[in-house]
């Protein structure tokens, strides 16, 4: 029986089957350790009954480093969405979430999402967000089927030129779910102004 637990710096050792799949981004361990240093409970990993790690995500809490225009944020505000539309509020981020080939169709992704999801409530986030390349359509339709809509495409996002797609599910605070929108596909910004 596969388990859920705190991912540590001695589990960099341990998931290399993860991070095998040719759409995960591995990044260097001076990201990861920066990750277990500021966001320690947003780092989990699914760890089998073999020892092996199975699936992990790595999380942050996060909002633009500048204040918001107009206090106190409201997403339903005009200016926001006609003169801040790239202004990020208090939100959750999903930086990386995998699952090995071995362990997939068994609810792992959603385990770990909903950790995350859990997490971002209890930090008053707006939304939960992630990156995922648009030509991941297994990931794309997994995270529709979890609560997620497009909210804009990043254009030359990553470094092999692939856009990415900015994905948000609203949480229990933005009740009205005005943090997302419909048809977020045709919504094409540049890197340069997603923070």
């Amino acid at each position: 029986m596969s388990s859920l637990r705190p991912m540590t710096p001695m589990d960099l050792l341990k998931f290399n089957p993860c991070n095998l799949d040719h759409l995960t981004e591995t990044y260097n361990i001076g990201f990861y350790l920066d990750y277990f240093t500021r966001w320690p409970q947003l780092c989990k990993v699914i760890e089998g009954a073999n020892g092996q790690i199975e699936a992990y995500i790595l999380g942050k809490v996060e909002a633009s480093p500048d204040q918001a225009p107009v206090e106190p944020y409201d997403p339903g505000l005009k200016i926001y969405q006609k003169k801040y539309p790239n202004y990020l509020p208090w939100h959750a981020h999903i930086t990386c979430l995998t699952v090995a080939p071995a362990a997939r169709r068994l609810g792992h992704a959603t385990k770990l999402s909903e950790a995350l999801e859990q997490a971002g409530d209890e930090h008053n986030a707006w939304f939960v967000d992630l990156f995922v390349r648009v030509e991941n359509e297994a990931a794309i339709k997994l995270y529709k089927k979890m609560g997620y809509s497009v909210y804009r495409r990043i254009t030359d996002y990553y470094n092999d030129g692939s856009d990415a797609y900015d994905m948000r599910k609203p949480l229990k605070r933005d009740k009205q779910r005005k943090t997302v929108r419909p048809n977020g596909e045709n919504i094409k910004v540049n890197p340069a102004e997603v923070w």
